[in-house]
């Protein structure tokens, strides 16, 4: 994945042996690009000046949709999302873990806020609930899909709640575990739908839509409601 500029396009490239071409607006708003590898400059540029205003378009929701980003702070009272659900922080003493979900609170313990690693309790929290979660949910609909997931991996994805690779190793970022099951659902639908047509085309669409017939709803929540999943 390599920066690049096209006039006053910034954008991420990256080179594969797939056989179309496609521009994405990232969950982070990143513009990123996939190419054939053989694909030239001078293509990749053409099809970022047919895109223009489409780029623009997309880039302009995405700056609306995250101006009401929410910013959480860990004290008593602030709300964290957990499958959907928003659970109050509660700073206690007396409890050896780092963070557990308790009574209907988060309970951290204040060590961690006062030593500035409680970003760190909560990333662990969703990644360990994900491993769980996540991955008993992948196997369920590769088995119906037809698919084989020869990896999984929870992580830090910066750009992407999810992503595969031709080798059938997938990733999950560990804010997947803040939305609702439903969305959890479509986004591992989404990218084992990938293991069978790498790209966004019509065949793809109608892939999800054989396991999923109302993707379309839950893939709107998620463009609306992603910016509010983080801590």
């Amino acid at each position: 994945m390599m920066q690049q500029q096209y006039k006053d396009i910034a954008y991420t490239l990256t080179r594969s042996k797939r056989k179309t071409a496609s521009i994405y607006i990232e969950r982070d708003g990143q513009v990123s690009v996939l190419v054939p590898e053989e694909l030239s400059a001078g293509d990749i540029e053409e099809m970022l000046e047919k895109k223009r205003s489409w780029i623009y378009r997309n880039l302009a929701e995405w700056r609306d949709l995250n101006a009401t980003k929410i910013r959480r702070d860990y004290v008593n009272g602030e709300g964290f999302l957990y499958m959907g659900r928003t659970y109050r922080l509660k700073l206690v003493n007396d409890q050896d873990a780092p963070l557990l979900l308790k009574d209907g609170y988060f309970c951290l313990h204040s060590d961690y806020v006062h030593n500035g690693h409680a970003d760190k309790a909560f990333k662990e929290f969703y990644r360990e609930k994900a491993k769980a979660r996540i991955f008993q949910r992948v196997e369920y609909f590769a088995e119906r899909m037809g698919v084989e997931v020869k990896a999984l991996k929870v992580m830090d994805l910066k750009h992407r709640w999810a992503s595969c690779n031709e080798a059938g190793l997938v990733h999950f970022h560990w804010k997947t575990m803040m939305a609702p099951a439903t969305i959890i659902d479509y986004i591992i639908v989404h990218e084992l739908a990938h293991l069978v047509h790498p790209n966004h085309t019509e065949a793809f669409w109608n892939e999800v839509d054989k396991v999923l017939p109302d993707y379309r709803e839950r893939k709107n929540w998620l463009r609306v409601n992603g910016a509010g999943m983080d801590v």
